[in-house]
């Protein structure tokens, strides 16, 4: 037996708990449940996900990222939206009151392909997917990607009813519809963003505001930082074969604040790198538009949180990181 301290973001083998016995399946619960008290983040593996679709969907993204400026604007979106963010759409630090320029990124930005029944939903919520005709293949690539995402998201989703021990489907019975979003966010070098402004991130600190954040990452030394009581801001641990979760505002209020929120940033191009370059996938899991919110009770939650209409309050996110 170690007497080491658990880490505060551990890695959890997912093969276990899909195969695994009763021991195994209660091992990686309480994992989880200490992770999420303490950071909000946890790293998985064991995910079935084919790395080689992640370079492919990278590649395809960077030839879009390298257009000139003119070619790109013809898909332009709002935040929120779907299609390309430009330099300077989003400044992430303003979400928690945090004054800071604006990101230092760009991004494309794709969401359900699945219209909802409901016309009023449809018109704030659902736009179809804008695909860039420059790189034809990204539709496919991303398409399959956002499939395995929904499959993994269901999965985490069980799991972390299992480990606050309300069921598997406590959580994943108001996602059967949800407004889910994909970011491939491009974090280029000096060369082409400039050099930073003070308190100047490639995204600001923040908190997600959704329900589960899956992160495929690059290592880098101007990559993501998480914060945590103990440790304050701390690079985030790196395992190329893992995915990186950490949970949104809504579910840390369904927990009543059991979980945290995990409150990230990404550095700006560091000085002695200035030509970093890195790319991240980012899944940002949602409900089905209309859930109610509520925060669960002692002894599991340890602040009732007044209920919220899960797409009311992430509009208003949204809108805050909105610059102009």
């Amino acid at each position: 037996m170690s007497d080491a301290p658990a880490p505060r973001i551990p890695v959890v083998d997912l093969r276990p708990w899909t195969s695994g016995g009763p021991e195994d399946r209660a091992r990686i619960a309480r994992t989880v449940d200490t992770a999420l008290q303490t950071a909000g983040f946890l790293l998985v593996t064991g995910h079935g996900v084919d790395p080689g679709l992640r370079t492919r969907i990278r590649e395809s993204a960077r030839a879009f990222f390298r257009l000139p400026a003119g070619t790109k604007r013809a898909y332009e979106a709002k935040v929120g939206g779907r299609g390309w963010l430009g330099p300077g759409a989003e400044a992430n630090g303003y979400a928690e009151g945090t004054e800071t320029p604006p990101d230092l990124k760009e991004s494309l930005t794709f969401a359900t392909h699945e219209p909802f029944e409901d016309p009023v939903v449809n018109a704030e919520w659902y736009a179809p997917n804008v695909w860039p005709a420059e790189v034809p293949e990204l539709r496919g690539l991303c398409e399959e990607y956002l499939e395995r995402m929904a499959l993994l998201e269901k999965q985490l989703l069980s799991l972390l009813g299992e480990a606050l021990g309300v069921g598997p489907d406590f959580f994943s019975r108001h996602m059967d519809h949800p407004t889910y979003g994909f970011n491939i966010n491009w974090y280029p070098g000096t060369e082409v963003v400039g050099e930073p402004q003070p308190g100047q991130f490639r995204i600001g600190p923040h908190t997600d505001f959704g329900t589960v954040t899956i992160l495929d990452r690059q290592a880098g030394k101007g990559g993501l930082q998480v914060y945590t009581d103990e440790g304050g801001w701390e690079d985030a641990p790196y395992d190329p074969a893992a995915f990186t979760i950490n949970i949104g505002d809504l579910l840390a209020r369904w927990t009543g604040d059991r979980w945290r929120s995990g409150r990230h940033r990404v550095l700006p191009p560091p000085a002695d790198a200035p030509a970093e370059e890195l790319m991240s996938l980012v899944y940002f899991g949602e409900c089905t538009p209309g859930t109610l919110v509520e925060s669960l009770p002692a002894p599991v939650g340890r602040v009732v949180h007044p209920p919220v209409d899960s797409h009311m309050y992430l509009r208003a996110k949204l809108d805050s990181i909105t610059v102009g």
